[in-house]
């Protein structure tokens, strides 16, 4: 029989494939579907503390008793205690419908002191904690090792307030990629999530507006992410999640091939349904059937950049091959 159970975080999944931070994992109901559909574990929608703060702000704004400091103080209290108390009945409840890893996200802009949160997440029952992070590089004042500290510290904050693990999403926009990876490895977190995916503008031509491009990822995205989790296989103190492109179980085992512990999937599941993770895992057993593999821990890591023959293939950045030829 062939085995798709995965060790991630320390966590024993019954398979790689996680339901990732989305509206898909708001909800008790979402949660058990996920589960019943075959999801190895999910990761909660996020809470994001830029909207905590922005409702604080609007509520204060619109402060029908004035500008008292005690009453805007217990305005940010009330707004901060009813979204953080919303978010912990929703760990505990799905830990008691759910035999699954929960992994609760917070997404993070600063090390401010409502990171002592973390501690009531992990009193609620939640398995892990993912950290999903990108501070954008826009203000001209900050240089890029100024920017990356306040990954460091945001850790340092939260790791002093739980013992449970800490994953922390990222993305690839960092000038030294592999080293700076390498040291938030060492930082004591337990996995890298490689890549979060942001929101993408456009503009609206006939409405002179700015507005949301592509909201779903398409398989193409994820090139990227098997470059870098192939690099950094065997480099790092931790796991790895792959995550962003991810739409059948043939992405899924190229991920794991490359470095991967498992997969993060909201995409695929938005488009085709909580269906498509039966599909996948079909879709893996069937070839690693077909390619006599018995478990997934044969896989992790088989097609890293330290196990290939030719190593530098991870690193190379031009179409030599394709467009030499090309008047």
């Amino acid at each position: 029989m062939t085995d798709l159970s995965t060790k991630y975080m320390g966590l024993d999944l019954r398979n790689p494939i996680i339901a990732a931070s989305s509206g898909l994992t708001d909800s008790v109901e979402n949660i058990v579907k996920l589960e019943i559909n075959g999801a190895g574990a999910v990761v909660l929608k996020s809470l994001f503390e830029e909207q905590i703060m922005m409702d604080i702000d609007e509520q204060r704004m619109n402060n029908m008793y004035g500008s008292y400091d005690n009453v805007e103080d217990y305005i940010g209290f009330y707004t901060k205690k009813h979204r953080i108390d919303n978010y912990l009945q929703l760990i505990r409840d799905s830990k008691k419908k759910t035999s699954i890893p929960v992994i609760a996200s917070i997404n993070c802009v600063s090390a401010s002191e409502w990171t002592e949160f973390a501690s009531r997440i992990q009193e609620a029952g939640a398995d892990a904690l993912e950290l999903n992070m990108f501070i954008m590089p826009s203000d001209g004042n900050y240089a890029g090792a100024d920017i990356e500290q306040i990954y460091f510290d945001i850790i340092e904050a939260i790791k002093q307030h739980i013992t449970i693990p800490v994953a922390l999403k990222i993305s690839n926009f960092f000038s030294g990629m592999a080293n700076f990876a390498i040291k938030l490895s060492e930082s004591g977190i337990s996995s890298l999530v490689l890549f979060n995916r942001f929101y993408r503008p456009d503009v609206d031509l006939e409405k002179m507006k700015i507005t949301s491009s592509h909201i779903y990822s398409n398989p193409d995205e994820n090139a990227m992410v098997l470059r870098w989790i192939g690099i950094l296989k065997g480099k790092l103190a931790c796991d790895m999640a792959a995550s962003t492109g991810i739409h059948d179980g043939k992405t899924i085992l190229k991920n794991l091939l490359v470095g991967a512990n498992a997969v993060e999937v909201a995409s695929a599941i938005y488009k085709n349904g909580m269906g498509v993770i039966p599909q996948m895992l079909t879709e893996m057993t069937e070839w690693m059937k077909a390619h006599n593999y018995n478990s997934v821990s044969e896989l992790i890591g088989k097609l890293s950049q330290e196990s290939v023959t030719k190593p530098m293939i991870y690193e190379r950045a031009q179409f030599m091959k394709y467009f030499s030829d090309v008047k």
